[in-house]
C-alpha cells in the first residue's frame, strides 16, 4: 500500500461566473417574448446560489434583472456583497418583528398568507422603504399561498396597503408542480388566469423547467424565476445541463491519498457493500458524506481520475471513498479527482445517487471551501463544452 498526505485543501468546489453569465444569457434566448416585452428575469440565489457562493455568482448575473433569495437575511447579505437592484423574498415576512428588518430599497415581498397582511398593516412604515408584494396562488403545488377563493379578497386587502402607504404594488405569482412535464403547466395555468384575470398587477411564473419546457408559455409572462439552469444543471429528467446548451458552473474536485492492490473476495467499506470479483487495484479519494458528497451513491457512481473515467465502490464513508483504478491503471497518490464539473455532469452523479442535482449542488457543508475557477481552466472548459453544444445542443420546447 501506497500513501500520501494531501496538502490543503482536501475537497474543493470551483465556480465559473462566465458559465453562469452564458447561462443567463441562454435563457433569455429560451423565452425571447413578443418584441419590446421580453420577460424579466429574477435570478434565484436562495441557499448561497445553489451552493455555489453568492460573491462567486454575483460577477455572472450583471445582467440579471432581479435577484430572488429565501429571506430578508439573504436579501441584506446581497446587498453587502454589491447588488442594487431588485430582491424577491420568497419566504416574505416570517414573523412579526421582521417588519422592522424592511429598510431596502426595491424590495418584492412574497404573501403566502394573511398573518404577513396583518404585519404589515400594524406597521407605519416610511414610503421610502415600502415593498411590492407578490401574492402567491396556492395552485397545483398547493405548499402555501392562497387557494381560488382566498386569492381575491387577499388582493383586496394588499391593495389597501398601497393606499396606506404601506406597499408599493401588488402583482401575481404562480408556481407550477410538474413543469417539467410535457403536459405539466396548461391546465394549472388556465385555472391560475382565471382567478387573476380582473386583478391588476404584474405576473410571475415559470422555474427552469417551465423555461425549458415550455418556453412559449414563459415568454407570455412578466417576470420568470430561474434557479437551477442559471448554475448550468439541466431540470428535465433524461437531460444534462450541455444537452439544453448550458454549461455547468460548478467542479468539484479532491484527490487520490492511497492506493492497494487487493486479492478477488475482498470487501470493501462498510458492511461489504462491495466484493472484488478479481484482484484489483483500488484508490482512496479524500472525499465523503461529510463534505456533501451523497453517501447513497452506489457502486458504479462515476468519477473522473486523471481526467479518466471510473466508478466509485461500496459505500461513500464520512471522509473518503473507494474507487476502481482498473480503467487508470497510472493514478497514483495526489492524482487529481473530478467528482462532478463540465467533464462529469452533476445530473449523472445525481441519477447514481437516487437524487437530484440540485440537492448535490446544496449539498455540500461548510467544510468545502469554495473558490472561483481558474480563468485557464475556465477558458478550456468553455471551448470543450461550446464545441460539444455545437454538435449536440437540444432545447425541449412546446
Amino acid at each position: 500500500m501506497s500513501a500520501a498526505l494531501p496538502s490543503s485543501p482536501r475537497v474543493l468546489a470551483r465556480v465559473d461566473a462566465g458559465a453562469i453569465a452564458h447561462n443567463l444569457g441562454v435563457l433569455r434566448h429560451w423565452i425571447g417574448g413578443a418584441p419590446g416585452r421580453a420577460p424579466r428575469i429574477w435570478a434565484t440565489v436562495k441557499a448561497d446560489a445553489y451552493g455555489h457562493g453568492l460573491c462567486h455568482v454575483l460577477p455572472g448575473l450583471a445582467q440579471a434583472d432581479g435577484l430572488a433569495v429565501l429571506n430578508l437575511s439573504e436579501a441584506l447579505a446581497c446587498r453587502a456583497a454589491g447588488w442594487r437592484g431588485p430582491l424577491l423574498v420568497y419566504g416574505g415576512l416570517q414573523d412579526a418583528a421582521e417588519v422592522e428588518r424592511l429598510t431596502l430599497d426595491d424590495l418584492h415581498l412574497v404573501i403566502s398568507h394573511a398573518a404577513q397582511l396583518d404585519w404589515l398593516r400594524a406597521r407605519d412604515l416610511v414610503h421610502t422603504y415600502a415593498p411590492s408584494l407578490w401574492l402567491r396562488f396556492a395552485g397545483d403545488l398547493n405548499l402555501s399561498g392562497f387557494d381560488a377563493a382566498e386569492y381575491a379578497p387577499a388582493h383586496a386587502r394588499a391593495q389597501a396597503l398601497v393606499a396606506l402607504g404601506h406597499a408599493r404594488a401588488v402583482h401575481h405569482m404562480n408556481h407550477y408542480a410538474a413543469a417539467e412535464d410535457e403536459q405539466g403547466v396548461a391546465q394549472a395555468d388556465a385555472v391560475f388566469r382565471r382567478v387573476i384575470a380582473d386583478l391588476p398587477g404584474l405576473v410571475s411564473t415559470s422555474n427552469s423547467a417551465a423555461l425549458a419546457r415550455h418556453r412559449l408559455h414563459a415568454g407570455a409572462t412578466d417576470w420568470v424565476r430561474p434557479g437551477l439552469a442559471l448554475y448550468g444543471a439541466s431540470p428535465l429528467a433524461g437531460f444534462t445541463g450541455a444537452g439544453l446548451g448550458l454549461r455547468p458552473a460548478m467542479s468539484l474536485h479532491s484527490r487520490l491519498v492511497a492506493t492497494r492492490q487487493v486479492p478477488a473476495g475482498t470487501s470493501l467499506g462498510y458492511r461489504g457493500a462491495y466484493v472484488s470479483e478479481g484482484e484489483m487495484r483500488v484508490g482512496m479519494v479524500s472525499c465523503g458524506y461529510a463534505d456533501g458528497y451523497p453517501r447513497q451513491a452506489q457502486t458504479g457512481t462515476p468519477v473522473l481520475i486523471d481526467g479518466v473515467r471510473t466508478r466509485v465502490v461500496g459505500r461513500v464513508s464520512m471522509d473518503m471513498m473507494a474507487v476502481d483504478l482498473g480503467p487508470v491503471p497510472h493514478a497514483q497518490p495526489g492524482a487529481e479527482v473530478l467528482l462532478w464539473g463540465p467533464a462529469l455532469p452533476v445530473e449523472e452523479v445525481a441519477a447514481a445517487a437516487g437524487t437530484i442535482a440540485a440537492d448535490l449542488l446544496t449539498g455540500l457543508t461548510g467544510r468545502v471551501p469554495v473558490a472561483p475557477a481558474v480563468p485557464s481552466q475556465a477558458a478550456a472548459s468553455s471551448r470543450a463544452r461550446d464545441g460539444a453544444n455545437s454538435r449536440n445542443s437540444v432545447v425541449a420546447t412546446r
